[in-house]
């Protein structure tokens, strides 16, 4: 019975702790966006992108998508930005399910994340207005 209880604890914490640093993986982007700053959400992303605003989806050059964020965030200046769900398929990849704020407006953003080498890079990232 002891043995039990403490495999519940061991499992207890290494999920906490998956669940942390799952979450890690998205504070550069999730300040970016909730800055408003393109410039800093591209030291994110992988070298290619999709792009989903409102159901227009692209795939984009790291370069581009930065004019196309930038774009965007002039027409959308976010007022507040939060992760509501962070989660990973059994494929591996991770991901994160965001609030943004916008003046009147909310969008539902969705944010994939792919490995490469040693950082995590958005490799899709979605804009969908409530």
């Amino acid at each position: 019975m002891k043995s039990k209880k403490w495999a519940f604890i061991v499992i207890l914490i290494l999920a906490a702790h998956l669940l942390w640093a799952q979450a890690e993986i998205f504070v550069p982007i999730k300040d970016a966006i909730k800055a408003g700053s393109a410039k800093e959400a591209v030291k994110s992303f992988n070298q290619s992108l999709d792009i989903n605003l409102e159901g227009e989806i692209n795939t984009y050059s790291k370069a581009q998508a930065e004019f196309v964020l930038r774009d965007f965030f002039k027409k959308h200046p976010p007022t507040d930005f939060t992760i509501v769900h962070t989660g990973s398929s059994k494929g591996g990849l991770q991901y994160a399910i965001g609030n943004l704020k916008s003046n009147n407006e909310t969008y539902n953003v969705l944010i994939r994340v792919k490995q490469t080498g040693n950082d995590y890079l958005v490799h899709e990232i979605s804009f969908v207005k409530e």
